[in-house]
């Protein structure tokens, strides 16, 4: 009796996938297929959604791009959100500034508004909504 096995061809398993290639690259965010951020308080942004989940997690992943002066609205943060800052420099309404490399994850319930003087380009991960607050 031998203890061969036999060799079963692959056979490839059905999955929707989407791969982003080169966004370590000012190239490769170049090429993608960027839109305004049409939301108050988000003037001169740009977004490349990636994925949202339905309710009730609602999470949302997505490139953003920000213009030099750009920032974002003040909001509160449902669930945690993950920052990853590939260029540029990204400037939180607490006086912390991230670069490039840079991994921030925002807390459920922290409230901020973000900006940047120079322009800036992150990868953001929501597991939850954000609602928008007043400055007060």
């Amino acid at each position: 009796m031998s203890d061969t096995l036999t060799a079963r061809p692959e056979v490839p398993q059905q999955r929707a996938v989407t791969v982003l290639r080169g966004l370590l690259t000012a190239e490769g965010r170049e090429a993608l297929d960027w839109h305004g951020w049409d939301e108050p308080g988000r003037a001169g942004v740009q977004i490349r959604p990636l994925y949202t989940t339905r309710p009730p997690h609602a999470a949302t992943a997505f490139l953003v791009r920000f213009g030099p002066g750009a920032h974002g609205d003040l909001h509160e943060h449902l669930g945690h959100e993950l920052m990853f800052v590939l260029d540029g420099e990204l400037i939180n309404d607490n006086g912390d500034r991230y670069t490039a490399g840079d991994l921030i994850v925002e807390e459920p319930g922290s409230v901020h508004r973000v900006r940047t003087e120079t322009g800036v380009t992150v990868l953001g991960v929501r597991e939850g909504p954000t609602v928008p607050r007043e400055a007060g």
